[in-house]
This record gives C-alpha cells, structure tokens and sequence, in this order.
C-alpha cells in the first residue's frame, strides 16, 4: 500500500512529492481496481493544479481585496485583518483519509455493512476549502464606551460583514453555494435570504468550542472553490491557540479516528488502508522529515516554507483602524 510517508525523505519539493504520490496512486488503482485510489489521486491532481497554476490567485486575491477595501470605508473603527491560505499537503491527506474513515465508521454502527463505493465515492466529493480566506475583526478598546459589550459589538459588525458579502462577491465573479448542514441553528442576524448560504459554527459552536461563521463560493474565473471564514479576535485566538487550534485537534481526530475496534479488519479494504495512512501521519516525527524548504525541531517547533504541514499563505491584508493606520492603498 502507498502512503504519503513513503516520500517524505527524499529532500523533493511539495510539488515533486504529489506529482510522484498521485502518480503512484493512480498506477495502483489501476492494477488493483481500486477505485477510491483514483479518487485520491485526482484529489491530489487538484492541489498539484493550484500549486502549479496559480496565476489564477492574483486575479482572485484582487478581487476579494475589493471586499477589503469596502470595508476599511466603511468601518474605519474596526481593525481587521484578511488572510488566505491553501491548505497544506499533510493536512489536505489527514482530511480524506480521516473522512473516508469517519464515514465508513458511522455507516457500519448505522447499518452493520459498509457503504458500497459509489456510496463512498459520493461522501469524497465534499472538499471545497483547499483555498480559503480568513476574516478576523475586533473593535478596538478605545472606540468601546464605558458600559458596552465589546464581544456584543464584534458580533454586530461580524453578520453586517456577512450580509455585505455575498452579493458583493458574486459582483466580482463568485457564486455562492448553498450549505448541506441541515438542522443547525442560523442566527437571525443574517438576512433571510442568505441564511441557507452559511454555516454558523457561532450559533452551533463545536464540542469543544469551536466559533465561527463559514460560506463556501464558486470562483467562476478561477474554476475553483473556496471557503471564507468571519471570526472575531477571541474566536481566532480560541481557535489558533486556545482548545481548538489544530494541533489540539488533530488529537482529538486521532482519537475519533482509531477507533476501529467495530470495523473487522481485513473486510473493507478502503477503510484499511484510509486508517492505516491517518495512523501513520499521526505518528510521523516531524523532525526526520526531509522534504525542500521545510525544517523541524520537533513537531510544534517548524519552520514551514513549503506548505507541507502548514498552509501556505495568500492574500494578508490587515486594516488597524482609525488613528492607527489610514492607509488602504
């Protein structure tokens, strides 16, 4: 079985690494018949493409840059920063592969059988944040009055942002998509009209307290999808070093996600093989790595220069508010 470890040693760029992965991959689904190896591969060809391509983010990055610049008019109070990132390799293998393992999971406890591979293939259509932009605003103490709620007015501000922002970005080429989370609350600050285009993690915050509000669009001139995520400074800080950052996380997965104890192995080869590659990430040492412009110390000392195990970051606009820094241009 091939596992993206196997060419984590070699001292090739991140490029190198997934043009030979899914190479590999796909050779192997052929002489195996192993459907969900192609399915792997092509998700492999599309980071490869946004690596390899990406002239695409210039004109990307200026549009949303748009959205920036409206809002430094419009809120000049607030302070503001925008950041985009693809994700990294390792993050983006851990992600399919940890899914195709919590989805056959829970369809075995559901049914006592395993989904059949059209079924399975159907669930790993559902990566769209390979490229997503990250928008943290905080109402600075100075413009607080004595009495307010600094966290009630980030929040006002946070969904008037969001309700500027979808027809905004379809102006600039972007079509929004609708969510696929049914059930969950929506917040009421929202526009009636925009509430089936969000998720509202702020709302339905995650087990461990996990605050956000998220919107998936279209890019129509880029051919590629992306996320935006609207956060305000606590859940940015929550989220990047409080209990839900990703190293956290990612701890929390492996627990979920090496519980195999109700799957016979042996039985359901996509899942052996999902499981033994997530298995493996988790217990890569990150310090024996040796893959081109990337370095460790251990695995929370890095220095990432590839977007190997962080993503690789695009598009940082910050807007420090009024009195602090006028300049948008």
């Amino acid at each position: 079985m091939i596992t993206l470890n196997d060419y984590l040693f070699s001292g090739d760029t991140v490029l190198k690494i997934l043009h030979n992965y899914s190479g590999d991959l796909k050779r192997a689904s052929v002489e195996s018949h192993n459907g969900i190896d192609m399915v792997h591969a092509n998700f492999l060809i599309r980071q490869i493409e946004l690596l390899e391509h990406n002239e695409f983010l210039t004109s990307q990055s200026q549009r949303i840059r748009e959205l920036y610049k409206l809002m430094a008019k419009k809120y000049p109070f607030l302070a503001f920063t925008f950041k985009g990132r693809i994700k990294s390799l390792i993050r983006a293998e851990e992600k399919f592969n940890g899914y195709i393992v919590e989805t056959v999971y829970d369809y075995y406890k559901a049914h006592n059988a395993f989904p059949s591979i059209t079924e399975l293939k159907e669930k790993l259509t559902c990566f769209r944040d390979l490229i997503a932009y990250r928008i943290v605003v905080s109402m600075p103490q100075c413009h607080i009055n004595e009495g307010e709620s600094r966290e009630e007015i980030e929040l006002k501000y946070l969904y008037e942002i969001a309700n500027i922002l979808p027809e905004f970005l379809e102006e600039k080429g972007f079509s929004v998509q609708v969510s696929n989370r049914e059930g969950d609350k929506i917040s009421d600050r929202l526009k009636p009209e925009y509430r089936t285009y969000f998720r509202d993690y702020i709302e339905n915050p995650s087990p461990i307290g996990y605050r956000s509000l998220h919107i998936t669009l279209y890019d129509n001139e880029a051919r590629t999808y992306i996320e935006v995520q609207l956060r305000t400074k606590e859940m940015d800080d929550y989220a990047e070093i409080g209990a839900a950052n990703h190293m956290g996380y990612e701890k929390r997965q492996e627990v979920e996600r090496t519980r195999r104890e109700e799957i016979p192995e042996g039985e359901y080869v996509y899942f052996d093989e999902a499981y033994e590659r997530v298995v493996k990430l988790h217990e890569l040492d990150l310090a024996s790595v040796n893959v081109n412009m990337f370095g460790a110390i251990d695995n929370s000392l890095i220095n990432d220069g590839c977007g190997l195990f962080r993503g690789r970051l695009i598009t940082p606009y910050e807007h420090l508010s009024r009195f602090q820094n006028d300049i948008v241009d």
